[in-house]
């Protein structure tokens, strides 16, 4: 495997990053990137990235599954990790590689394109932390369920094509509030519940090599690969903005548990920091109550 990565210039350029700097962090947009013809990201080189990450670090499912299902319903695959990303057109499949930048090359690539975005993300929702990077190998067709996730993110499109479909994250008919709560206390998936009458309310964006999304944190989302066999990579980082939010939830689902009915963390700028450090400290006091009970 490659210890570096071959690109020296920027993945962005400047009509990207105005792109970026007008939607983010609340809203979706499409970017472009120079990142197609990078060597990491050949289906070679994925396949042997597959081969040295840890299970743990590795997903894969059949690609024909509705838009909306419950994790304990997706089947297995039949087939290794590495044989399904060597043969993805045929195997029907779509397999992520998770936290890629556990492999040097792969963290190195991940930290050259998160830095090229710091001098935006930094002065609206504070410092990129948690950095993290997921390929996704994919067959024709294949979809990847209805979701939302708590990072910021970007997905990167490197061969083939995807359309994303994505819902506004303030609409509490697609993702209720006791969803968002529950998600934070690891009481809930990240699935969602997906119904017919969503799709009007969706927007979809089609992407191919070259081009890329920015989606919001928690924005509800499901994705379609075209007919050819997919690869993308996505980035993604947590912020002081998202953590606080994560934590303003949390404290909301304490609250609904004592029978109020709290009104949902506010969309950015606004901080949420008086729930998100309530929770913080209800945190810190049952951590001390536990260990004072452990020890006595």
């Amino acid at each position: 495997m490659r210890k570096d990565f071959a690109m020296d210039g920027p993945v962005f350029d400047s009509a990207a990053k105005t792109a970026f700097a007008e939607a983010y962090p609340g809203n979706t947009c499409k970017l472009t990137h120079h990142l197609a013809d990078e060597p990491l990201l050949t289906l070679d080189a994925l396949a042997d990235l597959a081969g040295i990450l840890p299970a743990n670090s590795i997903e894969y499912n059949p690609g024909t599954l509705p838009i909306g299902i419950a994790p304990e319903d997706v089947p297995t695959s039949d087939l290794g990790v590495v044989e399904t990303i060597r043969n993805i057109g045929e195997t029907g499949s779509w397999v992520v590689l998770k936290r890629i930048e556990q492999v040097g090359a792969y963290a190195a690539l991940l930290e050259h394109i998160l830095g090229e975005l710091t001098d935006v993300v930094a002065p609206r929702t504070g410092e990129m932390m948690q950095h993290e990077g997921f390929i996704f190998v994919s067959s024709p067709g294949a979809v990847t369920p209805f979701h939302f996730d708590p990072e910021h993110n970007i997905l990167l499109q490197l061969t083939g094509s995807k359309t994303m479909t994505l819902f506004s994250v303030e609409d509490e008919a697609i993702s209720p509030p006791s969803v968002h709560e529950a998600f934070h206390l690891g009481e809930h998936h990240r699935n969602l519940t997906y119904r017919e009458d969503f799709a009007e309310h969706g927007t979809a964006l089609t992407i191919g090599p070259g081009e890329a999304i920015h989606v919001p944190v928690k924005a509800p989302h499901w994705v379609q690969v075209g007919p050819e066999p997919s690869i993308s990579l996505s980035i993604t980082w947590r912020s002081e903005w998202s953590y606080a939010e994560a934590d303003a939830r949390a404290f909301n689902r304490a609250l609904r548990k004592l029978g109020l009915r709290p009104s949902s963390p506010r969309p950015f700028p606004s901080r949420n920091m008086g729930k998100a450090l309530a929770w913080r400290a209800m945190s810190r006091a049952n951590t001390m109550l536990k260990s004072r009970s452990a020890t006595s």
